[in-house]
């Protein structure tokens, strides 16, 4: 018999002990050391439109195999009902409001200890690639993927390389029912789309909602090639799948609004045998757990075995690292592309509550992205020609200060039971929470954008918000008093417009707004504020004195904003000339035609957006 050399046999003794030692560990022991690869597969802009979420309209056969594959999440939220800050939150792990980045497409600086998640898997070996979109609403920083194009592809990375890679699918985005489809060339039939109550029965929108669902279709067709795809390539077996839509949508009163439509999405998660024990259920099985946004990354890192950062604001759902369920998901609303609005909202298992922060405002502010839907111009129409019921008018009308629904009793959200006694508990319930909230992320959103663009360029809203001059108890409070519509508050109101804090000063100007012709007891102090330091202080002062009779003082002070060398503070001016409309509107022409001839067709221009508006419709 042949005799080994010592070293050879020494080595071959070692191996047989750690195959018997990895023999003798459980099997899920072992797999679970192992880094999975994951893929996120993300459509754009629908709610749970799926015939597995039971909606029997929906043609949707791959992704109800995928939730008989693995688990289908029943309460999932987008934190933003919009892109861009809805893919801030994912990519952080951190809320919006909290960082500065809540509104649309607004590129401010965030803290350097801000990380990317992917950028945490690249460091332990992880191939990362976005197949394509980023629009995290700030700027992407250098190493968070190896490849974010429209061919970035997991099958590009080194042999035996675990993977995450994220396919965004824009089949289903809202500029796909900009241009209609004759009715006899789509796959679902306008007749037999059951609208929701807020929407008039006009053909337009019949053909719509009809037009979205071939799209929805469309969508779910490429889901199944993307599968397809992994399966072909050998990798299923070794690959955790997600599914998820990145806010609601698509129709007018989803998209960009913090109701069910515009934030509940449908979220899938499919485990292969060798990962199922990472999954939260069996096959087939349906989790009513409260999840969003802000717990993704989070929940990516404990997956992976990666320590998830202190910093990080949500909870991970999955993995090692998971936390106990939440009992709240947290919701926002910003400034949606040329029009400014401030929402919060808190949703439980049951009901959703939510605050508007500019209750002066209608819910159907003219966004020209949104008007290109030939539905949304029916709605504005019908209602428009007194062809609405009530239900349907509220979208054209001011907001109340609180709502308050029963998500379960009322799905569309249309019954606001804020003011009805037996919810008395449950609001107060919701709205501490909302406090709450707001409080520990030391919320930004209460400064008026004009004077945050400002700030940054000094520093990041982040480290101001968490400075001692923010003084955001003081904030907090002006901002809930005068967003009540409560004319017995004026007197603190009018205490408001003489703090020392400018914040504080806006929200007295404001709180004024709201009351309307019930502040008129404050025309003297508002007087006083066309003089302040703070453009946005200048504007809602002005814009309330117009409505008080005073356009002669105010008319100069809203045309001269237009010339100031900030976007958000001519957004600001020019909303609030719209909403004045008449001689004050129509001062203000060739100051904004002139913004219209200087403008460079390579930026968004959200102030030009709202300018061409202001001309449209009063510079005839």
């Amino acid at each position: 018999m042949k005799i080994l050399p010592i070293s050879t046999r020494c080595l071959t003794i070692a191996a047989c002990l750690i195959l018997c030692i990895c023999c003798s560990q459980k099997k899920g022991e072992v797999e679970a050391i192992v880094q999975p690869n994951i893929i996120w597969i993300v459509s754009e802009d629908n709610s749970p439109f799926l015939d597995c979420y039971g909606d029997e309209f929906a043609t949707t056969p791959s992704l109800d195999e995928l939730a008989s594959e693995g688990v289908l999440y029943e309460n999932a939220f987008a934190n933003a009902p919009v892109c861009a800050p809805a893919r801030s939150t994912i990519i952080t792990g951190m809320y919006p409001p909290s960082m500065g980045t809540q509104n649309m497409r607004s590129v401010y600086p965030i803290p350097e200890f801000i990380k990317f998640f992917p950028q945490y898997l690249r460091g332990t070996g992880y191939y990362c690639t976005n197949n394509s979109k980023t629009d995290y609403n700030m700027a992407t920083p250098e190493g968070t993927w190896d490849e974010s194009s429209k061919t970035a592809h997991y099958k590009n990375r080194k042999e035996g390389q675990p993977f995450f890679a994220v396919f965004n699918i824009g089949i289903s985005h809202e500029s796909s029912i900009h241009k209609s489809i004759p009715n006899d060339q789509l796959r679902h039939d306008p007749a037999k789309v059951i609208l929701p109550p807020y929407h008039p029965d006009t053909p337009e929108m019949r053909h719509d909602w009809a037009q979205y669902y071939d799209k929805v279709e469309d969508m779910d067709t490429r889901v199944g090639e993307l599968l397809k795809e992994l399966e072909d390539a050998g990798l299923a077996e070794n690959t955790i799948v997600a599914y998820y839509g990145d806010h609601g949508g698509v129709l007018a009163r989803s998209k960009r609004f913090v109701y069910e439509s515009g934030t509940r999405v449908p979220m899938i998660w499919r485990f292969p045998k060798k990962y199922q024990n990472l999954a939260p259920g069996a096959n087939g099985s349906k989790i009513d757990r409260l999840v969003s946004f802000v717990d993704l990354a989070p929940t990516i890192l404990s997956l992976t075995g990666i320590e998830i950062p202190e910093y990080m604001q949500g909870s991970a759902f999955l993995g090692d690292q998971q936390e106990k369920p939440r009992d709240y998901v947290h919701l926002f609303r910003g400034r949606m592309d040329e029009r400014m609005d401030k929402v919060r909202a808190v949703r439980d298992k049951q009901y959703r509550y939510i605050k508007n922060y500019m209750p002066h405002r209608i819910y159907g502010q003219y966004i020209e992205y949104l008007w290109r839907a030939p539905s949304c111009r029916s709605w504005e129409a019908a209602y428009k020609a007194g062809k609405c019921n009530a239900e349907q008018s509220a979208f054209w009308e001011q907001k109340p200060p609180e709502e308050l629904y029963d998500v379960v009793a009322d799905p569309w959200e249309v019954n606001n039971l804020a003011d009805d006694p037996q919810y008395a508990e449950v609001l107060a319930r919701l709205r501490a929470e909302n406090d709450r909230w707001m409080m520990e992320i030391k919320d930004t959103g209460l400064m008026p954008e004009g004077y945050m663009t400002t700030l940054n360029k000094e520093e990041p809203s982040f480290n101001y918000a968490h400075s001692s001059g923010y003084e955001f108890a003081k904030i907090k409070h002006a901002a809930d008093v005068a967003t009540l519509r409560k004319p017995e508050n004026l007197n603190e109101i009018i205490e408001f417009t003489h703090d020392e804090n400018p914040i504080v000063r806006y929200w007295g100007a404001t709180g004024c707004l709201v009351l309307g012709k019930d502040a008129g007891r404050a025309k003297k102090d508002l007087s006083d504020l066309l003089n302040d330091p703070i453009p946005d202080v200048r504007i809602a002062a002005a814009e309330e004195l117009c409505h008080l009779g005073s356009s002669d003082l105010a008319t100069p002070v809203l045309v001269e904003a237009l010339s100031v060398d900030n976007v958000m503070v001519r957004v600001h001016a020019l909303n609030s000339l719209e909403i004045v409309g008449g001689p004050v509107a129509k001062a203000a022409i060739p100051k904004a035609q002139a913004m219209i001839a200087a403008a460079d067709p390579k930026n968004r221009n959200y102030d030009i957006r709202a300018a061409r508006r202001l001309v449209e419709v009063f510079g005839k």
